[in-house]
């Protein structure tokens, strides 16, 4: 097989802190690969070197002649007051294609991509829609390889969705082999291949495993189970050197020397083991609650709440008692947030907060602790001991005194970052932060709008099992799946038109949300002629008054199976099957053309008959 990209020994360094060494990858065609590894571990920064837009400190970078690499990093730079034509045939730029095929590839990605309004400025995009146009923009130059620094940040659930059919989808645009960094679980199960951690806690310094993430998990448990076993042995080994070794001068005679200097061997390569195995290091998280008997936390009843005459929610009612564990799901700006930030200050009765209609009861001196996706809480001016512990040297949890550098090792911090400002903390590092403050707060109600965001996957873990010991109340917002798969009880799902309706889980909600969609398109499709509207004219010619006579039942079966290729293109199972997934896109945007070239040949037939009448 053929290779698209070759990095050998790959090292890089920032000051005294080594972030990887000795790292080896290759592309090949076909490869997905998804690259994880804890906050710190250098996933981006290896993205970057084998994007060329970095150099590593030691290695060397590889490429098959003529292979094109597109690059989609985490934060978007685009001309904010260009529309989305402009800004994606910027990816096209030191290219050689001739201006009419540029138009026509940016079109392509357009009608894919679902933008509503294509020339719109992108200054008006929200982050979702942004990060849709990054990716277009990346695959407008049909790149050979495509490296994406965690793609699924600022979209939806149904805007991951749409990306993970772009990504199993065969088309012009479509990569040979991509490499992604990504902490979202469901999306590395249904997108990739093979997997590659970076971790101090592997030998040369990556694990890497054939396969989807769920055969990564149970084949890397199994590695460190090794990993332990061989720590063991080499303990018992070295004691028995260590007992041979005390026996004084006469037992280490000249011929006895080799069996001395393979003890220090072995003493090192038992430390290097312990330090592996030691490495693997997980964020202390641990949230209390006030032991509250109160059995209903906090009632509303028929709230509705509406914004600049978009109506968010109507008529809604929630009820949160002890052990509540409810999702909130809908589209970027539907409401999710200000509901959030409703039922945060509900104990105060604030205006700016109140519903415009229904009623939110709470238990008396109910306790709510709120996480903000948008981390305003901190201050970036202060240090991460300030923010850690306000008060001092230590902070108060669970009614001990606890030294602020003992807390920081908790979530995983360092000593000697005690002093550094907030600002200069990468996101996922802020992220614990605020995680901590949650700790040292008994709650009734946590109520966490998406504390997934930057959090690596050994942090999402224990995250998720401290949520389900929590005994009070939740209420999450997440486009994490896997996450509301394992904690969420039910889910309320936003429609974004001002409905909303209870879930079993995420998928019933996209099931209703598609079939919604659907019955909007039909409801516009009534405008169009039908045959109780036909004008009969003998002015048409023969043939294209047959044509003109069995057009409609010519678009019903086609409209009916463009339903159907919605629902299973929603369905999870389906989702998770890459090949499946292709066809019925492949099917679907198939179907689509030709729907809408049947109604173009409808309405042109119909122009020309009542021109003629």
């Amino acid at each position: 097989m053929s290779v698209l990209l070759c990095g050998q020994r790959l090292s890089k360094a920032f000051g005294a802190q080594t972030l990887f060494a000795d790292i080896d990858l290759v592309l090949h065609p076909g490869d997905r690969i998804g690259l994880i590894g804890p906050n710190g571990s250098g996933k981006s920064t290896l993205l970057k070197i084998l994007g060329g837009l970095t150099e590593a400190d030691r290695g060397k970078i590889s490429l098959q002649k003529n292979t094109r690499v597109g690059f989609l990093a985490q934060e978007d730079t685009f001309n904010e007051q260009q529309d989305i034509i402009h800004n994606l045939l910027v990816g096209l730029e030191g290219m050689r294609i001739e201006e009419a095929e540029a138009l026509n590839r940016a079109h392509t990605l357009i009608s894919r991509a679902e933008f509503p309004d294509p020339d719109c400025p992108v200054d008006s995009l929200s982050g979702g829609w942004r990060k849709r146009l990054a990716l277009c923009r990346a695959l407008i130059g049909r790149p050979d390889i495509l490296l994406m620094d965690e793609p699924t940040n600022h979209l939806d659930i149904e805007g991951i969705l749409w990306l993970e059919k772009m990504l199993a989808a065969r088309l012009p645009e479509s990569p040979s082999a991509y490499l992604l960094v990504s902490h979202d679980r469901r999306f590395l199960e249904n997108t990739v291949n093979r997997i590659i951690e970076l971790s101090a806690a592997y030998p040369r310094g990556s694990l890497q495993i054939k396969g989807v993430y769920s055969e990564f998990l149970i084949k890397r448990q199994e590695f460190l189970e090794q990993q332990q076993a061989l720590e063991a042995r080499l303990a018992n080994k070295m004691r028995r050197e260590t007992e041979w070794l005390r026996r004084g001068p006469k037992a280490r005679s000249t011929k006895a020397k080799y069996r001395i200097d393979a003890a220090g061997e072995l003493a090192d390569e038992l430390e290097k083991t312990k330090e592996r195995n030691r490495a693997t290091g997980k964020v202390g998280i641990d949230f209390v609650a006030t032991g509250r008997k109160t059995k209903k936390l906090l009632t509303a009843q028929a709230i509705s709440k509406a914004f600049d005459g978009k109506t968010l929610f109507a008529d809604l009612d929630l009820t949160l008692t002890g052990g509540s564990r409810i999702g909130l799901m809908g589209r970027n700006g539907c409401g999710k947030s200000t509901l959030m930030q409703m039922l945060a200050h509900a104990p105060d009765h604030k205006n700016t907060y109140r519903p415009d209609s229904g009623t939110i009861h709470t238990a008396e001196d109910i306790r709510l602790i709120s996480f903000e996706q948008r981390r305003q809480q901190l201050d970036q001016e202060q240090t991460l001991k300030r923010a850690l512990a306000p008060d001092g040297d230590s902070i108060v949890y669970r009614g001990q005194s606890i030294r602020v550098v003992t807390w920081a090792k908790r979530f995983l911090f360092r000593p000697d970052q005690l002093e550094t400002p907030v600002k200069r903390l990468s996101g996922g590092e802020q992220a614990r932060i605020l995680i901590a403050r949650l700790m040292r707060q008994p709650a009734d109600i946590l109520l966490l709008d998406e504390p997934t965001n930057d959090l690596d996957i050994p942090s999402l873990n224990v995250l998720e099992e401290s949520l389900l010991e929590f005994p009070g109340a939740l209420v999450l917002v997440t486009h994490d799946r896997y996450l509301l798969e394992k904690i969420c009880e039910k889910v309320l799902g936003f429609d974004g038109n001002g409905h909303t309706q209870y879930f079993a889980d995420y998928s019933q909600w996209l099931t209703w949300l598609n079939q919604d969609l659907q019955s909007g398109k039909r409801n516009k499709q009534k405008n169009r002629p039908t045959g109780k509207e036909k004008r009969k004219s003998n002015r048409l010619s023969y043939m294209d008054q047959r044509e003109y006579d069995s057009i409609e039942a010519t678009i019903l079966p086609l409209e009916e199976r463009l339903g159907e290729l919605e629902t299973l293109l929603a369905d999870p199972e389906v989702v998770a099957d890459h090949d499946l997934v292709g066809k019925y896109w492949s099917e679907q945007q198939k179907l689509q053309n030709t729907v809408e070239q049947l109604y173009d040949r409808w309405q042109e037939l119909e122009s020309m008959q009542q021109e003629n009448t």
